[in-house]
């Protein structure tokens, strides 16, 4: 387990601390997470590395979480390439994916809570409206297990919500080569694991943080 770090003050304050703390370890996420600021997406709080509160009883995840995922997931996050993020939320991880792929993807988020498919478009639309407007980030409300079929395969997957198993349809969601990211149930404990598509039906499943 990490230790507490402090509530920053600024962006930049909290992710040097990240690098200190290895769950960024490339230039690319650096840059990325410095172009995407939490402010815009945490009410309270944004450059604590905590899960902090957002509508719906819900929350937007700590940045070691997202910073640790687009690591996991940047050799997948490429210009033309084809993203979908399950239980968008906040949408902040939403809209660093794109940036990842230089705003030159196709970005899906979908969440089954109205109210926060709002609040999300809302947040982007502080300084990324245009991402919205042409089409690069479009969001779907639905059932995040049930993924989006009209707009698979998907080069990469990330799924916020744990399950005791990978949802069958994310699975056959993912293009052969492509990689998912998910929160699953161990032994009552609760880990990351890293899916990756080898073959048809040939997934190599291992645990992550």
């Amino acid at each position: 387990m990490k230790e507490q770090i402090p509530n920053h003050s600024s962006l930049k304050d909290l992710c040097d601390e990240l690098v200190q703390e290895k769950y960024i370890n490339s230039k690319k996420v650096y840059d990325v997470l410095m172009k995407v600021d939490r402010a815009d997406f945490a009410p309270t709080c944004p450059y604590q590395d905590f899960p902090q509160p957002i509508p719906c009883n819900t929350v937007i995840s700590d940045p070691c979480l997202h910073a640790y995922s687009l690591e996991v997931l940047k050799d997948f996050l490429k210009p033309g390439n084809k993203v979908l993020d399950v239980g968008s939320g906040s949408v902040y991880l939403t809209l660093a994916m794109s940036k990842m792929m230089n705003d030159e993807g196709c970005d899906i988020g979908i969440d089954h809570i109205n109210e926060l498919i709002s609040f999300g478009i809302q947040n982007i639309s502080k300084h990324h409206k245009n991402l919205i407007d042409n089409k690069r980030i479009k969001f779907i409300l639905g059932e995040g297990n049930n993924g989006c079929i009209q707009e698979a395969p998907f080069d990469c997957i990330h799924v916020g919500v744990v399950a005791e198993n990978p949802p069958n349809a994310l699975l056959n969601q993912l293009k052969v080569g492509g990689r998912m990211i998910m929160p699953l149930h161990n032994n009552g404990n609760q880990f990351i694991y890293i899916i990756d598509r080898k073959g048809e039906d040939n997934f190599d499943v291992h645990q992550g943080l």
